[in-house]
């Protein structure tokens, strides 16, 4: 019987850090799912689905353990009970930077039982001043009672100032 698995990896970024992952999976009969990794400050951070037989969890959690300068936290990922119906929609933001963009996104979607599927963002400098630029991209599912217009106004009024476009993922 298989078990499915989602594991955060963390730790100093060095080549051949993802492999060595990898291989462990492999070598304990686990098939790799889908992942986001990347490099933030000089540290590796992952998010990894797996399948493998259930009786090679242990096993696979402890040869994870003893990898050298790694955080890896490992949880079941039981399938979740079917949610009302919803709409998945991209949203994005661009805009000058300042402290708090963040929290007022998700608090305006929270307040509305939005969830955020995922959620990218990044600090850059603007082409012509080279002041702070945030830049977001994300996907949310809205929940069907909430219409997409009503959404984007309040949006467009939390984060004023800011560019933002909504639009429904096919």
């Amino acid at each position: 019987m298989q078990t499915t698995l989602v594991m955060t990896v963390i730790g100093p970024d060095r080549t051949g850090l993802v492999e060595s992952v990898a291989r462990l999976i492999a070598d304990h009969g686990g098939n790799w799912l889908e992942s986001r990794m990347c490099r933030l400050g000089g540290e590796f951070a992952g998010l990894v689905r797996v399948t493998l037989p259930k009786a090679q969890r242990q096993a696979l959690e402890t040869a994870l353990g003893n990898l050298s300068g790694l955080t890896i936290v490992v949880r079941g990922a039981d399938a979740a009970p079917s949610a009302a119906p919803a709409i998945l929609v991209a949203l994005e933001v661009v805009g000058q930077d300042r402290p708090g963009i963040v929290r007022e996104i998700t608090r305006a979607l929270s307040a509305q039982d939005i969830n955020v599927e995922e959620l990218a963002t990044e600090c850059i400098s603007a082409p012509m001043s080279g002041e702070p630029l945030f830049q977001a991209r994300a996907k949310i599912l809205i929940p069907a009672n909430v219409e997409l217009d009503k959404l984007r106004q309040t949006l467009e009024s939390v984060l004023a100032g800011l560019s933002m476009e909504l639009s429904r993922i096919k």
